[in-house]
């Protein structure tokens, strides 16, 4: 029911701006107690939390990233984005935007719904 699906550049230059773009489908991305996450996977290596925006568009960030990231919303297009800038070879990972289920919608954390991913590449 719920879909998710990134887009962006796949290519990004070093000291650049990373910008990917999630569009949600069969949810809205205020409905209370949900929240809308990125999340990325460096060639081989586990997942990584960036961070969320929430139903009322407060947003969180994981304190290696947040220094450099800003996650935003479209709520009239139903989309949030991802920001990430001054980026390196290091940030090359595939992205993934995710849905994430609140203990006060559930029972527990959850994160429901993934989109595809997409690989982004930071080199010169």
């Amino acid at each position: 029911q719920v879909q998710l699906q990134e887009s962006g550049p796949g290519l990004v230059k070093p000291s650049q701006t990373l910008s990917l773009t999630c569009t949600v489908s069969g949810g809205s991305i205020t409905t209370r107690y949900i929240h809308w996450s990125w999340i990325r996977q460096p060639p081989g290596k586990g997942l990584e939390w960036i961070g969320h925006i929430s139903d009322s568009g407060s947003t969180y960030y994981s304190p290696s990233l947040k220094s450099r990231t800003s996650i935003s919303r479209d709520t009239s297009k139903n989309q949030f984005t991802l920001q990430l800038s001054s980026v390196t070879p290091e940030d090359t990972a595939v992205y993934y935007c995710a849905r994430v289920l609140t203990p006060w919608y559930g029972n527990s954390w959850s994160f429901d719904y993934w989109g595809q991913g997409t690989q982004v590449t930071v080199s010169s």
